[in-house]
C-alpha cells in the first residue's frame, strides 16, 4: 500500500479493480479544511482521463509495473510491433493503446514496454528523441530565439511550436514528456 501523498506523476496503481496511472499530482491547501492531493487520472486500460481530489492520508495498492527493453519495428494497420533485442521475441501493441507516444517515434527506436503481469499496458519513450523538420514556414531573417515561433511538422507528423529561424529538413531535439521544442542538433 502507498499513501495518495507519495504518489507522483507517471505512477500507477490499483483502485476498485482499475489499473491507474497518474499523470499530475500536487497539494493544495484551501482557505479552511484540510490539505488535498488534486490528481489528473488515467485509466491504463480504457484510456479515459478524470480529475479527482483525495486526502493525502488514503492508500492505495500500488501496481508492480515491469519493464522491458524493446526495439519499435513498424506500424502496420492498427496495430504496433516491437521487438526484444535479446530474446527477439515480438509484441503486437494496439495502436489506440500508444497513439500520442507514437508521434515521437521512428523505425528501430530503442523504448520500453510497459508489463502488468503478463498484460502490455504501454510503453516508455527516451526522455528526448531527435526528429527532422518535414515541414514548415520558411525562416524569417533576423529571427531570434526569443520570437513567438512558429509550428513545425515533424517526419512522425508531430506538430512542434519552434524558433523562427528553424528550416525544413533540420534536425531537432524533442522533449517527450511535453512535445517541446529542445534545441537543433547539427
Amino acid at each position: 500500500m502507498i499513501a495518495i501523498i507519495d504518489l507522483k506523476a507517471g505512477m500507477t496503481f490499483e483502485q476498485d479493480g482499475k489499473l491507474i496511472r497518474v499523470l499530475e499530482a500536487s497539494h493544495h491547501k484551501p482557505g479552511k479544511g484540510n490539505t488535498v492531493m488534486r490528481m489528473k487520472l488515467k485509466d491504463v486500460r480504457s484510456g479515459a482521463t478524470t480529475e479527482t481530489t483525495m486526502r493525502p492520508d488514503e492508500k492505495v495498492k500500488k501496481a508492480f509495473i515491469e519493464n522491458k527493453d524493446v526495439q519499435y519495428l513498424y506500424s502496420q494497420d492498427d496495430t504496433a510491433n516491437f521487438m526484444d533485442s535479446e530474446t527477439y521475441e515480438q509484441y503486437e501493441i494496439p495502436t489506440a493503446i500508444i497513439e500520442d507516444e507514437l508521434k515521437f517515434m521512428l523505425d528501430n527506436m530503442e523504448v520500453k514496454i510497459q508489463f502488468y503481469g503478463s498484460e502490455v499496458i504501454g510503453i516508455t519513450l527516451p526522455s528526448t528523441v531527435v526528429l527532422e523538420v518535414a515541414e514548415t514556414q520558411p525562416s524569417i531573417k533576423g529571427a531570434t530565439v526569443t520570437g513567438s515561433g512558429k509550428p513545425a511538422i515533424m517526419e512522425t507528423g508531430l506538430v512542434v511550436n519552434v524558433p523562427d529561424f528553424i528550416e525544413a529538413g533540420e534536425r531537432l531535439e524533442i522533449n517527450t514528456s511535453e512535445g517541446t521544442y529542445q534545441k537543433r542538433i547539427k
